[in-house]
């Protein structure tokens, strides 16, 4: 896939890590997927970039230690109007956990949490427009909704996001919408209310696209760290889900089995 200049409104446009040893955690992804590290922004909190051959993939910042949040991934959605946004949310059952805040000349960041209980971010490109690859080997390559609250949430990212939402599948055992925009699909929901285990709370997770699954969960291992679905392949490509060196759960698909 190309490079992408701008997300469309209402996709994910930018992921980012927040995590309790940042020293780690940037080891940990530069050995996976061969990216590289800016130096961390004091003048953001520390805040720093992952690069894929250059180009921005994903961010990360340290996670305070009163948060009582787990070390985790997010993932924000493209605004043209964050107060906007927020609005919405509110209107349609959603929460506000962070207000619109500027983030210099680079953008404008907020977060929600839909009915569902899930987290999202929202952001409003200004000079950082958001990842500049997605799709490849190395790169952000899906981004998925589980729920237990599945009518709530898609009617929740149709409204508030303006998600041309379709349903992929309606039967007992999966039930999935995604986000249509032209001939591409750019994320998923799915109803986790049939999946255990029953503790799990609703949250996004990310994707990442690598050439081959059984290869990327052997370094995974290979650094230590745990798998938690091993690899096995599905109508959407082999996929795996795994934790890094501090317990953040991320996913991978391989892009070589994918249509």
């Amino acid at each position: 896939m190309p490079a992408r200049e701008t997300a469309p409104l209402g996709a994910p446009c930018w992921i980012d890590l927040m995590t309790s040893d940042v020293q780690r955690s940037r080891a940990f992804y530069i050995e996976l997927f061969g990216w590289t590290a800016d130096e961390a922004n004091a003048e953001f909190g520390g805040y720093f970039n992952f690069r894929k051959d250059g180009v921005l993939v994903a961010g990360c910042m340290a996670r305070d230690s009163g948060n009582p949040m787990p070390d985790a991934w997010s993932v924000h959605l493209a605004s043209d109007d964050a107060a906007k946004t927020l609005e919405m949310a509110l209107a349609n059952g959603g929460r506000v956990m962070i207000e619109p805040m500027h983030v210099g000349e680079l953008g404008t960041m907020a977060a929600v949490i839909d009915p569902g209980g899930a987290l999202v971010g929202v952001w409003k490109p200004g000079l950082h427009k958001g990842f500049g690859v997605l799709g490849e080997a190395g790169a952000p390559s899906w981004f998925e909704l589980d729920t237990r609250d599945y009518n709530a949430a898609v009617a929740f990212y149709r409204d508030v996001f303006n998600w041309n939402a379709q349903t992929m599948s309606d039967t007992p055992d999966f039930r999935y919408t995604v986000m249509q925009h032209g001939d591409t699909q750019l994320a998923g929901i799915m109803d986790a209310s049939v999946f255990p285990p029953d503790g799990v709370p609703a949250h996004w997770g990310v994707y990442f696209g690598v050439a081959d699954t059984d290869e990327a969960v052997a370094t995974t291992l290979a650094l230590g760290e745990a798998i938690l679905r091993p690899a096995e392949d599905t109508p959407y490509g082999r996929l795996a889900v795994a934790t890094d060196t501090t317990g953040a759960q991320f996913r991978l698909m391989s892009l070589g089995d994918t249509a």
